[in-house]
């Protein structure tokens, strides 16, 4: 039972105002989900097939394919429901666990990406010490820390979610359940739960944003300190990867937390874009910019792909 609440559902919403073309809206969304598992998929079966890819820097890139993969898969039942089916009703504690899996890897996505700038800082500045640092215990150590470190931090403001009475509209502003939309409808001191998400916000993605900024400062006084310079320009090019996907996670995450903050005369249509460029746009390009600008990757996947073939 939920105490002083008169259903055990809330109501997800797509695009208010243009629910007659939801259906049309639904196919791009369909294509980039399809996009983003095929990515992310193929990066995780590749890195697993070819041993050639069985380096630290790999490793991580597949806990980011993963990571990926686990928020696309969160969020993509609902927002197809909506969209297509127009299916609105999801249960309260269906909502609240899928509110939890979104948060608890957003804040992994950025522990992944900490951890592969930690990865190119190591290889650059102390590349004579690189194998013996980043063993693959030391990378399973770091990747149990990064997870433990995402969903743990999130249980203290979901679970009150469980047993908060609900008695104003049961109407959520996205496709999906997140905890900010949900606290609005509790009739309940939500102070803590408005307080620590900002703590953690700060500890976590601002934290792990100077960490990287700092360590990139570090790795560009080293690179300078090469003397050749087509070393430099070989020694750079293998940050570039990480530093596009570093750029597009953070811009994402500022914009979306200008416009929710700043934003109180703009349009619900932009905070709606803005929140399905947040959850998609990163899962999407990922996999491409380490297509594209990874060599090894690039030779992985014409390995993979023609050995397939072979055996076909």
């Amino acid at each position: 039972m939920w105490p002083n609440s008169s259903s055990s559902s809330l109501l997800l919403t797509g695009f208010p105002g243009l629910e007659a073309v939801h259906h049309w809206i639904s196919t791009p969304f369909f294509f980039i989900y399809v996009s983003i598992l095929l990515g992310n998929s193929t990066l995780l079966l590749l890195i697993k097939e070819d041993h050639n890819l069985h380096e630290p820097m790999y490793y991580f890139l597949a806990m980011l394919a993963a990571t990926d993969l686990g928020l696309t898969l969160t969020t993509m039942p609902t927002v197809l429901g909506v969209l297509w089916l127009d299916h609105r009703e999801i249960g309260k504690v269906a909502c609240f666990s899928q509110a939890y899996f979104i948060h608890s890897l957003a804040f992994v996505e950025s522990g992944v990406l900490l951890a592969m700038a930690y990865d190119r800082f190591i290889a650059i500045c102390n590349p004579l010490r690189y194998s013996s640092i980043l063993t693959n215990n030391q990378v399973l150590k770091i990747g149990l820390g990064v997870l433990m470190r995402g969903f743990i931090s999130v249980v203290p403001p979901i679970l009150p979610l469980y047993f908060f009475p609900y008695c104003h509209s049961h109407i959520l502003s996205h496709a999906f359940c997140l905890h900010q939309d949900v606290i609005k409808l509790a009739c309940a001191d939500t102070t803590f739960n408005r307080l620590y998400p900002v703590v953690l916000v700060v500890l976590i993605f601002v934290l792990d944003s100077l960490i990287i900024l700092i360590s990139y400062v570090l790795i560009l006084k080293r690179v300078l300190s090469i003397a050749s310079k087509e070393e430099r320009a070989k020694t750079l090019n293998t940050c570039v990867s990480h530093i596009c996907c570093v750029l597009v996670f953070y811009v994402t995450v500022i914009g979306l937390s200008l416009i929710h903050r700043f934003g109180k005369q703009v349009p619900h249509i932009v905070h709606l874009t803005m929140s399905y460029i947040y959850f998609i746009f990163p899962p999407l390009m990922n996999p491409i910019i380490y297509s594209v600008k990874t060599k090894q990757i690039q030779i992985g996947i014409f390995r993979l792909f023609t050995t397939h073939r072979i055996k076909v």
